[in-house]
């Protein structure tokens, strides 16, 4: 059993950087390939980025690409997201999930854990 949570959201100009973090409780944590989706208001929920149980790989949805980079710390037990020259349209509840295996998915229902999710709002 996995218990995910977040932090680090919170409000932003347009053009501006957050790093969220990703606490994992259990020691399989480091077993466990990690990503970030968001949902918007009114938005089915949508990948972010995933990577690999050993950081080795990652994936991007084209619309962070360049601008997000994934990481994790299996040491600390904790994945993050670096969120660069954030734009209005990032504005969501971000939320974390992980999985047993090591194949990387976009898809959320691939994903057996998740956490509560943070906000990040990004103003224009």
């Amino acid at each position: 059993q996995v218990q995910l949570v977040e932090s680090g959201g919170g409000l932003v100009q347009a053009g501006g950087s957050l790093r969220l973090s990703c606490a994992a409780s259990g020691r399989t944590f480091r077993s466990y390939g990690m990503g970030w989706f968001r949902q918007a208001p009114g938005k089915e929920r949508q990948f972010v980025a995933a990577i690999t149980w050993n950081g080795g790989s990652t994936v991007y949805a084209d619309s962070v690409k360049g601008r997000f980079t994934i990481s994790r710390d299996n040491t600390k037990n904790t994945m993050y997201l670096q969120m660069n020259s954030l734009k209005p349209e990032d504005t969501a509840v971000y939320y974390c999930a992980g999985r047993a295996g090591i194949v990387i998915t976009r898809e959320g229902a691939d994903y057996n854990y998740w956490g509560q999710g943070t906000q990040v709002t990004v103003s224009s």
